[in-house]
């Protein structure tokens, strides 16, 4: 008898459970179902950056059960590489993965979401971004445009560039042709150089046809894979003007805000994913690449510093040009000071922390 009245009583328990999963089921399957459209400022070629957000896509797939999808789309394909910001904008697509500072002619507190020259290093900036104003300031720029900005991963500090003279003297800038975006291109012009803002995509049919004179990208993997070593003769290091260069995934805000809450935290924290799984990938392939350029391509190739005088004469340049960027709107100025403010608390730290350890096993 006792038996019998546990299988009733269980019985009842399980149709009950059974009745109350029948009655949450329709509310589980009737969760409505987003697809979205991304498109990049990368080329195919580009297999970290373009691999990256297709990545970042990937992972919101499985996070979200499938219930945001992102189809994305390398540079060209659906709008070219530097009108993936006015398409977002204005709806035509969801989201973009692209770089700031690409962006300056629209706003110029754009530049220091990139990257400063001279500025802090990738772990700096994130620290600005997640704890100081960094995020805070960068939705405020981009509110005007109706979008939403989520910074992405970094790609370490870069290389100076691909150069067909050498860099002498600060006066070897006079009449040089470049291709450098953002602040550090605007330090360039300030030297007498010409700046020539160029997608990726197109860098190697530039510098090797003449247009340009000297081209920066990422590293040494980036390079190669877009053919730079081919072109010129001189890679210069290290990359001033992109110390802590930080990409974007950027969203339109209609469509963000349609969102659940939980599919905006998805996308939020994947973006964050980015930094570690990004930079990881960069480090252990440039390692690699140049290992080649100093092997296989040491005969055509020459991997040389920037002279010290050359980097002062820029460094001052680069004061000045921030100085005046940040004067053309209420917004850049606003992000220089909170970034210059962020970056002398955290030199300190950086001193006795990263910098003595470095200079330490460096047996300096």
């Amino acid at each position: 008898m006792e038996r019998r009245r546990f299988l009733v009583k269980a019985g009842g328990v399980l149709v009950a459970a059974g009745a109350t999963a029948a009655i949450d089921a329709p509310n589980v399957i009737a969760q409505p179902k987003y697809q979205w459209r991304m498109a990049t400022s990368w080329t195919p070629a580009l297999d970290v950056l373009q691999g990256n957000a297709q990545r970042f896509g990937k992972m919101v797939d499985e996070m979200s059960g499938g219930r945001l999808k992102i189809q994305v789309f390398a540079a060209g394909e659906l709008v070219p590489a530097f009108g993936v910001f006015d398409a977002c904008s204005q709806g035509t697509l969801e989201a973009y993965n692209s770089a700031a500072y690409y962006w300056a002619g629209k706003e110029a507190a754009c530049q220091w979401f990139t990257g400063v020259p001279f500025g802090m290093n990738p772990k700096g900036h994130y620290v600005w971004y997640y704890y100081g104003d960094g995020i805070k300031l960068w939705e405020e720029a981009y509110k005007p445009f109706n979008l939403v900005p989520r910074p992405s991963a970094s790609t370490g500090v870069q290389m100076g560039g691909w150069f067909r003279k050498k860099i002498n003297t600060i006066a070897d800038y006079k009449g040089l042709k470049m291709r450098i975006p953002g602040l550090g291109g605007k330090v360039v012009a300030a030297a007498g150089g010409t700046v020539v803002l160029t997608p990726g995509g197109e860098i190697y049919t530039a510098l090797e046809r003449g247009v340009i004179d000297a081209s920066e990208w990422v590293g040494p993997h980036d390079d190669m894979k877009l053919g730079l070593h081919q072109t010129a003769k001189y890679y210069y290091y290290p990359g001033w003007h992109e110390p802590g260069t930080t990409g974007e995934f950027t969203f339109n805000k209609k469509a963000y805000d349609a969102l659940p809450v939980d599919l905006r935290r998805i996308l939020d924290y994947t973006a964050t994913a980015m930094h570690t799984l990004e930079f990881g990938e960069y480090d252990a392939k440039n390692i690699v690449a140049l290992g080649k350029l100093r092997t296989e391509f040491k005969s055509k190739v020459e991997i040389v510093p920037f002279p010290a005088d050359v980097m002062k004469a820029l460094k001052k340049l680069a004061g000045q040009v921030n100085q005046e960027e940040a004067a053309k709107s209420a917004i850049a100025k606003k992000t220089h000071d909170s970034y210059n403010k962020f970056a002398a608390s955290l030199h300190p730290w950086d001193v006795m922390s990263e910098a003595a350890y470095q200079n330490l096993i460096s047996g300096a």
